[in-house]
């Protein structure tokens, strides 16, 4: 029998002290002395009682109401003032507001932030048009320049794939290669190509045999790729109406990409190489025919004083050009397991990454220009 259960034969001398007529049955637990309830609770449940009962203040039944009161009270009789007690209504709670979403700008549908890329193209155009209009022979150290980085990153991603092209006799070629284009025309820049290709593959002896072809191999097309594409750029500005030919030559590169990328945004259904790019889309490539085309006839009629239709060609020879460009960058990165190039250039990617489409249309440019309107 435990401490507070209820005697088997219970008489009216073990009923609870606070009512008289509570069963034996009932279980009564302690309240400690220092246990107290709030006032305003207690007043509370003493004005909801019923009249006549302990909490609404009638006087005990019992054998006397003086007796003092047992510090003992039945657990069902508080479960029933509890439940009896009138409770406050909650407010209701107001839906939390929507937070803004934080974090850096979604790209666009094409995959790149347009705004940084257009923020860059405004740059480099600016660098570009400053260095022809200013003087002439600077656009060759801007060319030079932009070969040397352009050798360096497409090196360093090269050797991803454990290939080491020499860096220093690339560099030292390149250089050459649009020097002699500057000052030797286009002999001289066929003539530093094969002097760079010598000099790969005598600098490359140096380092032990294996590997060798793989290196010197990857090293060629660096050269290839780069300074020598490079050069006719070179070729381009050195007539007298040079600065007006690389401009051509870059806007309808531009023209191909703008035109490319808003026919393919709003139009583009049917992916022309998914496996290799698969945001280029056959719309996107009618759309560069179209500008390019447009805008090589303005530059044919306007600037060169020719026939509409020279431009025409010229146009749809780079439009072509520069999206062969655009996917013969894209294979050589997917090969390597690279997504860009660099990060130099925000909104692009590497410099690499801006150059694909440039470099051979830059040599586009300069043959069909040299039959159409020649010097």
């Amino acid at each position: 029998m435990g401490r507070h259960s209820a005697p088997d034969d219970a008489d009216s001398s073990d009923a609870d002290p606070v009512d008289g007529t509570a069963p034996a049955s009932v279980a009564a637990v302690p309240v400690p002395e220092s246990a107290t309830v709030a006032p305003g609770r207690h007043e509370k449940l003493a004005r909801s009682a019923p009249p006549g009962s302990a909490a609404a203040g009638s006087p005990p039944r019992g054998p006397s109401a003086d007796a003092p009161t047992d510090p003992l009270i039945s657990v069902t009789a508080l479960d029933a003032l509890l439940a009896d007690a009138p409770t406050a209504p909650t407010a209701p709670t107001a839906p939390a507001a929507p937070v803004a979403p934080t974090g850096p700008s979604r790209p666009s549908r094409a995959g790149r932030n347009l705004g940084a890329a257009i923020g860059v193209g405004v740059v480099l155009g600016a660098a570009v048009l400053a260095s022809l209009w200013v003087y002439r022979p600077s656009f060759v150290v801007l060319v030079a320049v932009a070969m040397a980085y352009g050798t360096w990153e497409l090196t360093r991603a090269i050797g991803t794939v454990e290939a080491r092209p020499p860096l220093v006799p690339l560099l030292v070629g390149g250089l050459a290669m649009d020097l002699a284009a500057w000052f030797q025309g286009a002999n001289g820049l066929v003539g530093g190509f094969l002097l760079t290709v010598v000099g790969l593959a005598v600098w490359r002896v140096a380092d032990p045999a294996v590997g060798y072809l793989r290196d010197v191999s990857s090293a060629v097309l660096i050269a290839l790729y780069l300074p020598l594409l490079g050069g006719f750029a070179v070729l381009l500005v050195h007539p007298s109406d040079g600065a007006g030919r690389v401009i051509t030559f870059i806007v309808l590169v531009v023209c191909s990409d703008v035109g490319g990328y808003t026919s393919g945004v709003f139009f583009g259904r049917h992916p022309m190489a998914p496996t290799v790019s698969p945001k280029k889309s056959w719309e996107g490539f009618a759309g560069s025919l179209l500008a390019c085309a447009v805008a090589g006839a303005l530059f044919s009629t306007l600037l060169f004083h020719r026939a509409w239709w020279p431009g025409v060609l010229l146009g749809a020879a780079i439009a072509v050009t520069a999206t062969l460009g655009d996917l013969g960058e894209s294979m050589i990165k997917r090969d390597l397991g690279l997504k860009d190039m660099g990060r130099v250039l925000p909104g692009h990617g590497g410099l690499m990454d801006r150059l694909d489409s440039l470099l051979p249309c830059a040599a586009v440019a300069y043959l069909v220009l040299s039959a159409l309107a020649p010097v």
